[in-house]
Formats: structure tokens, C-alpha cells, sequence
């Protein structure tokens, strides 16, 4: 059966839209996408995830922009980026990479029994020392009133949501009370 879809799931996704409408993405020069993959060991050519080797379909942030429904203090930038596969990006989430590399969690590299893993966890090593970021404190930056009404709006989308869905599972509940399936025939 498919999965109960509930609108208060979906805070996540909304609380990472809040994060991510308000960093910016710092676009890299081309010699820093040159070190970058010499670092990590890839060929432009032939892009593979930095985490497992597969064919590269995404960057992943080495460090994540969100935790604890909060930003991090970290941006897209180059320094904190990544080649990576769908799997290895789904797996890690907002996990720390070194912890998750060689943790076991579902696709992670050391489950899914990644040969070079060593190799790959010393050249992150090396792309993390190179990158040398330190979060920013955001709120430091921004006038305290914005910064403090911007997430009071992402708190009211939130018990926006879960109102939403009290009357979602009200309109459920009436409609699963009515429905009547329709027997099923056997075969004579």
C-alpha cells in the first residue's frame, strides 16, 4: 500500500526553503573547480561521486546548510561542495560525511562496500583542509528585526501546515466512514 501522505511531514521541506531563500550561492572560478577536482581526485571529463565513485548527477554541501531546523552558517560555494551520486547525497542528508562515509547508514559507501574508501576519505580530508570554512553567524549580519520575522514567518507556516492537516485528516476520516468497496467477483 502507498505511504500516508500527511502535510505536517512536509515541515522539513519547508524549513529548508526558508534556509535556502536567504543563502547565497557563491558561484566558483574556474581554477577553483580545477583544485577542487584535483583534490578530490576526479577528471571533468568523466565527473564521479567524490563519496563512492559512481557517475556524478549532483553536488552535494559537504557541510549541510540545515540542522536542527536552523542554518548552519555554511553557503554554496565550491569549498563546500562535492560531486556526488543520488545515493551517496540521499544517504548523507545533513550528516557529517566522515561520520556517514564509513557509518551504516542505508548506501552509505562502507555498506554498500566502496573499495578505495581509505583513498577517498584521505583526499576529503585533504578538499576539507583546503576549503577552510568556518560558518558565518547570519544573524550578526542581518538586522535582528528581519532576521527574527523571517523565521517567525516560517513558524507560522509550520502551524499553518499542521491546521491544514487536522482538517485534511477530518475530510479523511469522513471519506474512509462513507466509502463502500465494491465486492470483489470470484472466478467460477
Amino acid at each position: 500500500m502507498p505511504t500516508k501522505i500527511n502535510i505536517t511531514g512536509r515541515t522539513s521541506t519547508v524549513t529548508n526553503a526558508f534556509v535556502s531563500s536567504i543563502l547565497p550561492s557563491i558561484e566558483p572560478e574556474k581554477d577553483e573547480i580545477q583544485e577542487c577536482l584535483r583534490i578530490l581526485g576526479l577528471n571533468a571529463n568523466d565527473l564521479r561521486c567524490a563519496y563512492c565513485g559512481d557517475k556524478y548527477t549532483e553536488w552535494d554541501h559537504l557541510r549541510p546548510l540545515v540542522l536542527d531546523k536552523k542554518p548552519t552558517g555554511y553557503v554554496s560555494e565550491i569549498r563546500n561542495l562535492v560531486p556526488a551520486c543520488g545515493k551517496c547525497n540521499q544517504s548523507k542528508g545533513n550528516k557529517n560525511w566522515n561520520d556517514w562515509i564509513t557509518g551504516k547508514a542505508k548506501w552509505s559507501p562502507k555498506i554498500r562496500k566502496v573499495k578505495d574508501l581509505e583513498v577517498r576519505i584521505q583526499r576529503l580530508k585533504r578538499y576539507e583542509k583546503w576549503g577552510r570554512l568556518s560558518p558565518i553567524k547570519f544573524e550578526k549580519i542581518v538586522d535582528r528585526k528581519l532576521w527574527d520575522e523571517h523565521w517567525r514567518n516560517c513558524e507560522k507556516m509550520h502551524k499553518e501546515m499542521e491546521k491544514c492537516q487536522n482538517l485534511a485528516d477530518q475530510i479523511r476520516t469522513d471519506i474512509k466512514k462513507s466509502y463502500k468497496p465494491a465486492k470483489l467477483q470470484s472466478k467460477a
